[in-house]
Parts: structure tokens; C-alpha cells; sequence
């Protein structure tokens, strides 16, 4: 049986915006803008070449990003999100990518100049600000990482002065505190770099990142923290939760942290912890809607449906904006039986976020329990024109086919998604009855082996090539029933209590 409850560590819907921009703006526009600024840094004797290009493109960075925050707080449609001019500037900074043109080191003079640009489709960025700001952990993580970098840029400024009087001892703990600031504005490159790469999908490239950002500065929390998530997104669970104590160890306060080793232990089965995670986080953060809603994604593995409920409730009251938590709180009422609001709820998490594959395909899930076939279908196919790599939807799709008779579409797609997901156990099972109702019992049989092969304690499979082997009179089909009666398959049960066999 597949989850369906959606569990995050990076909000789904701000990467798949961010996603979404980054492919926009590499499609030429007549709308797009480039907004170039230069900077000179004059150095001092404290500074090193590689030393002034860091704090030179820090400070381009500031200007280029002033310029375009300035430009989209002008227009109608950011004044009507009501935001400041400094949030603008911080949401903005996590989209768009600056990209340098030219830079000179004098040697004679110890300057280095900078020229850098953004190029962008103002109204996709504004497309991406309106969604980002819904993600109220993505809006906290970029505040701090700017607020980090003004104030480091500020420590460079005073140490900068400092030197210049400072003597003896005093100049030479000047001088390292001031080598040691430098670093650490490194390290936040190196740690924007990581960022970016992560988000448009480079993970490995983002955990190398991440890692110079942390040797260069040791002390780096959120480097270890999104190193964490990175590792995570690779499916490295144990090395991503040694990433999250390193970060709690730092910062015991940051609620973030907690919450992103609750995913963690979520993901490797260890749901207690999980569980004692996400109360952490709440604990830290009251107002922590993801929290609540991975821990209602939580309760619902453990089959306390009721509690799961609970918090999606509270993550909603607390995010009315937050669609991922009415698409979890759908799957809980789908698996009440209560399906008919199960679809309200997805229909709202659509309406907040249209792009939102997942949801489409929970619904049609839905809607093939009432028997809405084509409106199934129609589910599907949107989940799967808006992620062509969902295996899961494919095999949905081919079993509402099969149910309408279309064993042949049925199998296409059945196909795609073992094609997609060749671990797809459930594909080669539902791949194998399409094959029996064409009376393929051959091929029906070879795909009951892979799926007893992925999955040895699948009742159904058993019983499903059982009676394969039947209608090819092969008396295997005994052996098979018993196995399938032992896992506890009652239609295998009864079969063989009415022959008299024991299993």
C-alpha cells in the first residue's frame, strides 16, 4: 500500500516554484529585465585578494537586490501583498540568480571592482514571491540568512576601523578576528551557493557546498541543518539526522532543527522520535504549522487517524494558507471512509496550489473509490502532466482503466510506471490480473513472481498466480492458496476450509 500522506523537510510548493522561475527565466521574454549594478571595494592591509572579492560581491549582491526590490515594490500587484521593502528584497534574494560579468583586482591600488546582473521576467518573480511568502518556514530561513550576512558585512566594517588604530596585541587579535569575519562571510557564499543548487534539484553539488561553508566557519548551525536536508532529499537518513544534532547541539533553541529530524526519523520508521521531534519544535515554536502537520502525518502511520486529524486541523488554523496540510487531512478522512470531504479537502489544497501533483492524484484515488472513473482519469493524467516521472499515478491511471474494461491502456500503463519504478511491487500485481482478464495466464503468472519477489508477504499475489495456475490446471495452485491462507487471505481461507485442505 502506497503513503500518501505527504511528509516535508523543504516546503514541496516553494521548490517547485522556485523550480518553475528558474526553468521561466532561461526561456527568452520580451518582458524580461536586467538590472546591473558595480561595485569597488578598496582593500586594506589587513585584506587579501580572494578577501576583497568577498566582500565586494557581497556588497554587489546588496545593491543589485535593492535595485530589483525597489522595481517590483512599485508595481500593483506586490502592493497588494502588502509586504516591506526588506521582505520584498529577502524573498526575492531566494529566487533569482546574480550573475557576475566582469571583476578586476588593481594591484597598485588594492582595489577590487565588480560588475554583476540579474536578468529576470519581473512577473514570474512576482508569481514566485506571492507563493513563497505562504511558506512561513522558507520566509524565517532566508530573513535569517540576510540578517546574518548584514550583520557579518557590519563586523567587517568595525573590525575594518579598529585596525586601523589598533597596535600591538590589540592589532593582532584585530587581525584575526578579522581573518576569522572574512571566513565567515565565505562560508555564507559558500552557504547561498548550496542553497541555490539545492533548490534547483544539484544535491550533491549542494551537500559539497554546504560542506565548505562548514569548513570555513565550524560554528555554521544553518549550514549543518541544510547540509541535513540535502542529505536527506538523497535519501541519506542517517547521515542527514548526524547533521541535525550537530545543529541542535549549536542552537538547542532552533526549532527548525528538530523538525527537520523529526522527518528523519519519520522516514526510517522511528516514529516515537519523530513524534518527540515535532513536539519539540512546537514546544520551541508555538506557531510552527509544518510541525504540526508532519506530526499529524505521523499519528496517521501509526493508524491514530483521529489525532493525525487533530493537528492538520491545528496546522490549518494556523496557515489557512498551508495546502499541504487539507492534502494530508484528506488522506485522514479518505481513510475514515469519509470521502466526500477527503475531496473537499483536496479541492482546496488545488485551489492554493494548482501545481501540486500529489493532490491530483490522492484525488483520483478518491474518486475511484466512488466508482468516478473518468473524473479519476482526469486526476491522473493532470498529476502526470505535471510530474511525467509519477510512477504511482501511471499505476492509478491503469487500474481505473482496467476497472472500465481497457485492459489494454490498462497495461500501458501499468508499463509506464514499473518502467519509472521497477521496485513498484504493486505495478507488477496489478500488471499480472490485467494480463489474466485477457486470458494471458502465462504473462499474469511471471508478474506475480516479481511482485512475490519485491514483496514476499503479498497474500494477494499468492493468491491471485494460485488461481492462474488453475485455469492452466497446474496443481501448483494448492501450494499457492495455503501460503496466501497463511497470511491471512480469506478468500484463500475459505477455498481451502470448503475442500477440506489444511493450510
Amino acid at each position: 500500500m502506497i503513503m500518501r500522506t505527504v511528509i516535508k523537510n523543504v516546503s514541496y510548493f516553494a521548490l517547485a516554484v522556485i523550480l518553475s522561475f528558474i526553468f521561466l527565466t532561461n526561456t527568452a521574454s520580451a518582458e524580461t529585465k536586467t538590472f546591473i549594478k558595480e561595485y569597488t571595494y578598496q582593500a586594506s592591509d589587513e585584506d587579501s585578494k580572494n578577501s576583497s572579492r568577498t566582500i565586494a560581491l557581497r556588497e554587489v549582491k546588496r545593491l543589485i537586490l535593492e535595485e530589483l526590490g525597489t522595481y517590483l515594490e512599485s508595481t500593483t500587484e506586490v502592493k497588494n501583498f502588502k509586504l516591506t521593502k526588506d521582505k520584498i528584497v529577502t524573498l526575492t534574494a531566494g529566487i533569482v540568480q546574480t550573475e557576475l560579468i566582469e571583476e578586476k583586482w588593481n594591484t597598485e591600488n588594492l582595489k577590487y571592482w565588480l560588475k554583476a546582473k540579474i536578468t529576470a521576467n519581473p512577473q514570474d518573480v512576482i508569481k514566485s514571491i506571492d507563493s513563497l511568502r505562504k511558506d512561513r518556514a522558507k520566509v524565517k530561513e532566508l530573513e535569517e540568512l540576510r540578517k546574518k550576512s548584514e550583520e557579518l558585512l557590519k563586523e567587517n566594517e568595525r573590525l575594518t576601523k579598529e585596525l586601523k588604530t589598533a597596535k600591538g596585541d590589540a592589532k593582532q587579535k584585530s587581525a584575526q578576528s578579522y581573518k576569522r569575519n572574512i571566513n565567515n562571510l565565505s562560508a555564507t557564499e559558500w552557504f547561498e551557493k548550496g542553497y541555490k543548487l539545492a533548490e534547483s534539484g544539484k544535491l550533491t553539488a549542494a551537500v559539497k557546498a554546504y560542506s565548505k561553508a562548514i569548513e570555513l566557519n565550524q560554528q555554521f548551525a544553518e549550514a549543518y541543518n541544510n547540509r541535513g536536508n540535502t542529505y536527506q532529499n538523497l535519501g541519506n537518513y542517517q547521515q542527514a539526522i548526524k547533521d541535525f544534532n550537530k545543529a541542535i547541539e549549536m542552537n538547542p533553541q532552533d526549532a527548525m532543527a528538530y523538525y527537520n529530524r523529526g522527518i528523519a526519523y519519520f522516514k526510517l520508521g522511528n516514529y516515537q522520535q519523530a513524534i518527540n521531534d515535532f513536539n519539540k519544535a512546537i514546544e520551541l515554536n508555538p506557531q510552527y504549522a509544518e510541525a504540526y502537520s508532519n506530526r499529524g502525518a505521523v499519528y496517521g502511520a501509526l493508524g491514530d487517524t483521529q489525532q493525525a486529524i487533530k493537528d492538520y486541523n491545528k496546522a490549518i488554523e494556523l496557515n489557512p494558507q498551508y495546502a499541504m496540510s487539507y492534502n494530508n487531512r484528506g488522506n485522514a478522512y479518505d481513510n475514515l471512509g469519509n470521502t466526500q470531504q477527503a475531496i473537499k479537502d483536496f479541492n482546496k489544497a488545488i485551489e492554493l496550489y494548482p501545481q501540486y501533483a500529489k493532490v491530483y492524484y490522492n484525488r483520483g484515488l478518491a474518486y475511484f473509490k466512488l466508482g468516478n472513473y473518468q473524473q479519476a482519469i482526469k486526476d491522473n493524467n493532470k498529476a502526470i502532466e505535471l510530474n511525467p516521472q509519477f510512477a504511482e499515478a501511471y499505476n492509478n491511471r491503469g487500474n481505473t482503466y482496467h476497472n472500465l474494461g481497457d485492459y489494454q491502456q490498462a497495461i500501458k500503463d501499468f508499463n509506464k510506471a514499473i518502467e519509472l519504478n521497477p521496485q513498484h511491487a504493486n505495478a507488477y500485481n496489478d500488471r499480472g490480473i490485467a494480463y489474466a482478464n485477457l486470458g494471458n495466464y502465462q504473462q499474469a503468472i511471471k508478474d506475480y513472481n516479481k511482485e512475490i519477489e519485491l514483496n514476499p508477504q503479498d497474500a494477494m499475489a499468492y493468491y491471485n498466480r494460485g488461481i492462474a495456475y488453475a485455469k492452466l490446471d497446474n496443481k501448483r495452485f494448492v501450494d499457492d492458496f495455503k501460503i496466501a491462507a497463511r497470511l491471512g487471505h480469506k478468500k484463500a481461507q475459505d477455498l481451502l476450509r470448503s475442500s477440506g485442505i489444511a493450510w
